[in-house]
């Protein structure tokens, strides 16, 4: 790898022993990928510095030995200086206000309140999201990142024009410390051209329908870049933002394109490039039920425990719409409703009184974590349900419960009744 001068001065200790551990990590991960060098960036998302279960692991150790050995991958623990980066912390595993009903101990919020007010200290904003984009950091066409989280990465790469790969928590850590990165994969332009067309012959026009879209188009083309003909509606912000998280829950997507709307094709044509399709694949009828029934494969039992709403996390538009569902309505005594939200807008539901609206109708309004990164749901719970594709692929399988997807009117309505009455 070739290393510019000031990168060879981080390597050889000149700016201190975190930013070499960090720099020596990044070039033994750049050499592994290929990468012929590195390039700057000053917007890097990673996640909770250490993790819950490696401060519980280390109890009452040196937090700077904890960062080095977990975050740098340094055999020696190093005094860890202020980031370098524009700095960024994703989801985290606690919501501040409601730990007790997460079931954490005194002591796993202590730990984890801990290395929050450390990373904080160092120079990391903490947003605490899946959805940075929702809350002020929205990267510019051609900007170069180093974000982990894929539902964020998908989002920026395609419909922002920002560049970045998915991260981990060791080459962000890195990054933070030096403003570098390895130049591979989507910093690359050769790299962000389409690779397979998706022929979309059925309507898609609710945030249902471009999470069924998502989770086709993703088990098919995995890793690939899908291109999207056919879509007659201009989708919003949560329309993309639940097409992006299930094709990069089902597969392996981090960039797409849909000519006319995402930022780098306007037709089908300028998507490809060079390339010729790989693949063509259609999107129907047929392949939007099938889709809609894999969803729901691991839901039998039609008593709701919980359900879940905000994965990636609900823009104030989607907390809006569960409140005029729920005013004036009680959720039902055998079930819950949580809403999951970055602390930004959770600060601005409060301002609007929508927090109000949904703890009077006995729900809960919370941020900064989800059941599936937190791993935690209400005691007993065996059924939930939610409108995100990405939470029922990943939910019933990380805590072993049955999950039925539907609209969002279908799973408060679920809440409401305690009972899942939705249908294709």
């Amino acid at each position: 790898m070739r290393l510019t001068d000031d990168e060879r001065s981080m390597l050889d200790g000149e700016q201190g022993e975190a930013v070499q551990a960090a720099m020596d990590l990044l070039v033994r991960y750049g050499e592994v990928l290929g990468a012929e060098r590195l390039v700057d960036t000053d917007n890097v998302c990673g996640a909770n510095i250490f993790g819950q279960r490696q401060m519980m692991l280390c109890g009452a150790a040196d937090p700077d030995a904890v960062f080095s050995e977990f975050s740098l991958d340094s055999p020696k623990p190093v005094e860890i200086t202020p980031m370098k980066a524009q700095s960024y912390q994703l989801i985290g595993p606690m919501d501040t206000q409601h730990w007790q009903v997460q079931g954490l101990s005194q002591e796993a919020h202590d730990a984890i309140e801990s290395s929050e007010s450390y990373s904080a200290r160092h120079g990391i904003h903490l947003m605490n999201t899946c959805t940075p984009y929702q809350v002020g950091n929205v990267p510019v066409k051609g900007e170069h990142c180093a974000w982990m989280e894929s539902s964020a990465v998908v989002y920026v790469n395609s419909v922002l024009g920002a560049r970045t790969n998915v991260e981990g928590r060791e080459s962000t850590a890195a990054a933070m410390l030096t403003g570098k990165i390895p130049y591979w994969g989507y910093h690359l332009d050769s790299n962000r051209f389409g690779s397979h067309l998706v022929e979309v012959a059925e309507p898609v026009s609710s945030s249902l329908d471009w999470g069924l879209l998502g989770y086709y188009v993703g088990e098919l083309v995995q890793e690939g870049v899908p291109v999207l003909d056919g879509i007659a509606e201009v989708p919003n912000l949560v329309k993309l933002k639940h097409f992006g998280a299930a094709a990069a829950s089902s597969g392996g997507v981090e960039m797409y394109h849909i000519p006319g709307t995402t930022v780098e094709a306007r037709t089908v044509d300028e998507a490809f490039g060079p390339r010729r399709p790989v693949q063509t694949l259609r999107y129907g009828a047929r392949e939007r039920r099938q889709t809609y029934e894999q969803l729901n494969h691991t839901a039998r039992d039609s008593d709701v425990d919980l359900v879940m709403i905000g994965c990636p996390h609900a823009t104030l538009s989607q907390i809006r719409d569960v409140c005029r569902l729920v005013q004036g309505r009680k959720v039902h005594p055998d079930s819950a409703l949580w809403v999951f939200t970055p602390r930004a807008i959770r600060q601005v539901a409060e301002q609007n009184g929508y927090a109000q609206i949904l703890r009077d109708a006995g729900a809960l309004l919370m941020s900064d974590t989800c059941p599936a990164i937190g791993q935690f749901l209400p005691k007993g719970t065996r059924v939930i349900a939610t409108d995100s594709a990405k939470q029922v692929h990943y939910l019933p399988a990380i805590m072993k419960v049955q999950g039925w997807f539907g609209t969002t009117e279908e799973c408060v309505n679920s809440a409401l009744t305690g009972t899942w009455q939705g249908s294709l």
